[in-house]
């Protein structure tokens, strides 16, 4: 149909995120964005710790080159009015992202801001602790070290692509150390597994159909025919039942996460970890 504009091609998008930091959370607020319109995924190019107009206007005339957005999450006042001076004269489109919440904090608490860029990564012990569990997710992934078991705070148990991997991520961001172990019909289950508090481990099931397709398509985006037996209904279910006969005898918590969110497990991981 002529006249109608056609629809952007993923490479086309482009948007700038600068920082006076380090531009996380400007990052952050165009993935959210994004996610409303997959599958367009935009190309994010940083430029964090700005300092001065200079570093502004580079990334402004990259940005006009590009017909890109810009998105800013400047904290001192003459960074933000150069940037909304150099895209108005420039014809970028730039979006302050921190400016109008500062400055109606500043009108509700009758206080100015402190105007220090950074201060949400202050290196404080709650950042270590984040840090110290992200690499201990790391490194007792998928059982490669079996002597995390007993260190873990939480240890997750269940077959191939119950979403182990990405639960320990998630719940390390919120400071929890976690290992998890792939239960496997034909490999023995670590020793160290039955000797942790069954209130720390928690089972992950999958419903034989769901996971037959999740397989499937993992078998295909690694190039394989999706006739292996391991995404085999048959196959699946002889897994599912070890599993299961192994979590019995733990007498483990067990979540299905068929369907569920990452972020819907990780909650009910945490609601029954605190309970416990």
């Amino acid at each position: 149909m002529t006249g109608m504009k056609q629809p952007a091609q993923i490479r086309d998008v482009i948007v700038y995120v600068v920082s006076d930091s380090a531009g996380d959370t400007g990052e952050l607020v165009v993935r959210a964005a994004a996610a409303q319109f997959h599958p367009i995924v935009p190309q994010i190019r940083r430029a964090p710790f700005v300092a001065d107009e200079p570093s502004l206007a580079k990334v402004v005339e990259l940005a006009r080159g590009n017909g890109a957005i810009v998105l800013y999450t400047l904290v001192l006042p003459h960074l933000r009015e150069a940037m909304t001076r150099l895209g108005a004269t420039s014809g970028v489109e730039t979006i302050d992202l921190l400016g109008p919440l500062v400055a109606s904090l500043e009108k509700k608490t009758g206080m100015p801001s402190r105007q220090e860029p950074g201060l949400n990564h202050v290196l404080d012990e709650d950042y270590f602790r984040k840090v110290e569990a992200v690499e201990f997710a790391v490194k007792y992934d998928d059982a490669r070290d079996t002597t995390g078991v007993k260190k873990a705070d939480i240890v997750l148990v269940g077959v191939s692509r119950t979403s182990k991997t990405p639960l320990s991520m998630y719940l390390a961001h919120k400071k929890y150390k976690v290992a998890n172990v792939p239960l496997v019909p034909e490999l023995k289950p670590p020793d160290e597994l039955f000797t942790v508090p069954k209130e720390r481990i928690v089972g992950l099931t999958i419903d034989v159909h769901y996971l037959n397709v999740i397989r499937k398509e993992r078998l295909k985006a690694l190039g394989l025919p999706d006739s292996a037996s391991y995404a085999t209904a048959q196959r699946i279910e002889r897994e599912l039942l070890y599993a299961k006969e192994i979590m019995d005898r733990i007498g483990c918590f067990v979540i299905d996460v068929s369907h569920r969110a990452v972020e819907e497990t990780a909650s009910l991981i945490m609601e029954h970890i605190r309970s416990s």
